[in-house]
């Protein structure tokens, strides 16, 4: 589970700013003690700046200003983020704040912040009279090139998040984030007619045991290596029964082992503990969490409410984008095998055909009346049946624009379908193109 480890330490505003406080606090105290053992090492420092080595109180004025302005600052920056990820929440979607907390910007601006206080305050004993006067004049120079770093940064600051609010750049890092995660879990290249070589996937059988879901939560990660060398080591088959992103509550059964009473408690713990369950959906391995993402911010966009054709059309472009990416690489196996022939564990996973519902059946029922929405889905369905030459996908592909031509000739008049049809027959001819 270290992938899962890591993924929680890059996310949040925790572990990355507690990280850079304590190295630039640890630095603080060890600058200011290396100067006071070791007086040649401030030697460099101009006298301009500091005429005298052995006055105190210019460096704790120095220093302790520094750090009191700085936690003003802080506050600042955490005021601004709050109001940031409310406003988020309020106009776009709840979820997406997923993606904020994330932000690496944000978590090294917090950090560089509250480690310029942390170094201050590290520091500030050096700065003493008694039992001899001395004053860390390069550690101070370093307390002050930090401050001149947290303007810059602030600044900087400022602009990125009058660039984060922007749905723009929010469905556009959504997205950037989803392929990412769909080039790390699919690295292989789609192969056509696969559905035709796929193994038989595993049956019930009486010998079957469920094991319990201990938790209530959404399947976040499954572990499957861990997951094969568990079911190796016992000498069982393993059939989990629900997919990431699934909801498991508590006491429901989570995975059937086949021979199962060859486990003992400590077992079924190593199982469970293989799958990781947590109360909001993430970007481990949920492929479908990020498009749902964008899906929200797209149906609020065509409420009646906010009435923002052009945010909704965004949304689908990006979605589009994720499902090209998709369809051109080869899901992850249902069946794992060790050794090769023999079947250790089957996990399913979210195909294509769900896929592309989760993206466009929601927003292809709320924009039935809006013409500008459903051409722009419809050239979406063009574009990705384009880039693949798969026959099952543009089939499934023009199912999906058939939908959304007929459920548009429901509110539509015929001046309005003409421009629809002409790009349903475009999608359609698609199928007739044979693979390369």
């Amino acid at each position: 589970m270290l992938r899962h480890a890591m993924y929680n330490l890059r996310g949040g505003f925790l572990i990355r700013p507690l990280t850079i406080a304590l190295a630039l606090g640890g630095a603080g105290a060890f600058l200011s003690w290396l100067e006071e053992e070791f007086p040649v090492t401030s030697a460099w420092v101009p006298t301009v700046l500091f005429p005298s080595h052995a006055d105190p109180q210019v460096a704790q004025v120095i220093l302790a200003g520094i750090a009191a302005s700085i936690m003003t600052v802080v506050s600042i920056v955490f005021a601004i983020l709050l109001m940031t990820l409310t406003l988020a929440s309020m106009q776009f979607s709840p979820r997406i704040i997923v993606s904020f907390s994330r932000d690496r910007v944000t978590q090294w601006t917090l950090g560089i912040f509250l480690g310029t206080f942390s170094y201050c305050m590290a520091a500030l004993p050096a700065a003493h009279s008694l039992p001899h006067p001395f004053a860390p004049v390069a550690t101070v120079l370093g307390a002050m090139v930090l401050a001149l770093v947290c303007v810059g940064l602030l600044l900087f600051f400022i602009h990125h998040i009058s660039q984060a609010i922007s749905v723009n750049h929010i469905v556009d890092r959504i997205a950037a984030e989803t392929e990412s995660m769909i080039d790390e879990i699919m690295p292989w290249p789609h192969r056509l007619n696969r559905h035709l070589k796929d193994a038989e996937p595993l049956r019930p059988n009486p010998s079957e045991v469920a094991v319990l879901s201990v938790d209530s939560g959404y399947i976040r990660f499954v572990d499957t290596r861990r997951l094969v060398a568990l079911a190796k080591h016992y000498h069982v088959t393993i059939r989990v029964l629900r997919r990431v992103g699934h909801f498991v509550p508590a006491g429901i059964p989570l995975m059937m082992v086949s021979k199962g009473k060859r486990l003992l408690p400590e077992g079924v713990a190593e199982l469970l503990a293989a799958l990781d369950l947590g109360p909001i959906r993430t970007l481990q391995q949920d492929v479908e969490f990020g498009v749902l993402q964008i899906v929200d911010v797209a149906l609020k966009a065509i409420s009646p409410a906010v009435n923002d054709p052009t945010t909704a059309i965004n949304c689908v472009d990006q979605l589009s984008r994720i499902l090209i990416r998709f369809a051109s690489r080869e899901p992850p196996e249902d069946l794992l095998y060790d050794p090769p022939g023999i079947v250790r564990a089957s996990i399913g996973w979210i195909h294509f055909e769900r896929l592309l519902e989760a993206a466009f059946e929601q927003i292809r029922m709320y924009s039935k009346t809006d013409v500008a929405v459903s051409l722009r889905l419809l050239r979406a369905l063009g574009d990705i049946a384009a880039s693949t030459p798969d026959l099952e996908f543009r089939r499934i592909l023009v199912e999906q624009g058939m939908r959304t031509v007929a459920g548009c000739a429901e509110k539509l008049g015929e001046e309005e379908l003409r421009e629809l049809r002409a790009r349903q027959a475009a999608l359609e001819s698609f199928t007739a193109i044979s693979q390369p």
